[in-house]
């Protein structure tokens, strides 16, 4: 696995997320219900977030970018926000024939210093869906 690269996100950028019921179980379920809610659009960017959250259980998020501000509301479901910032990041290609891949993308970039104790792991797919951009917020 190459090594981790700074990445800076400009903006916030404001998503609708589904809950996993389970983590990792849940996960295709969690963007089949993403999938149903939120119409198709080329120029919307498709994230995972995940972060320990309740007493250190893995909460995991399907997460789609807002395209307006009545979306969430439309479709009745939340929102959270991707923060600007640094973050460490690993792209992964390939990763629907290496499912594991992911995982060991954030346990390499969880080693890292300096992370932002309340960031997500943020999980960027191309819009291919063949690579996905692995990062973690660093601390200001």
């Amino acid at each position: 696995m190459s090594k981790p690269k700074q990445i800076t996100l400009d903006r916030d950028t404001k998503v609708l997320c589904v809950t996993a019921k389970s983590f990792p179980e849940g996960i295709t379920d969690a963007f089949d219900r993403l999938n149903n809610l939120i119409p198709f659009a080329p120029e919307r960017k498709i994230y995972g977030l995940s972060r320990p959250e309740n007493g250190g259980d893995i909460v995991y998020r399907a997460a789609a970018e807002e395209l307006n501000k009545e979306e969430a509301d439309t479709a009745g479901i939340s929102s959270l926000t991707i923060k600007k910032g640094n973050y460490t990041g690993l792209e992964v290609k390939d990763f629907v024939t290496n499912p594991l891949a992911i995982k060991n993308a954030f346990d390499t970039l969880l080693k890292e210093p300096n992370l932002d104790p309340h960031g997500f792991c943020v999980e960027c797919y191309a819009s291919d869906m063949k690579s996905v951009m692995c990062m973690i917020r660093l601390d200001e």
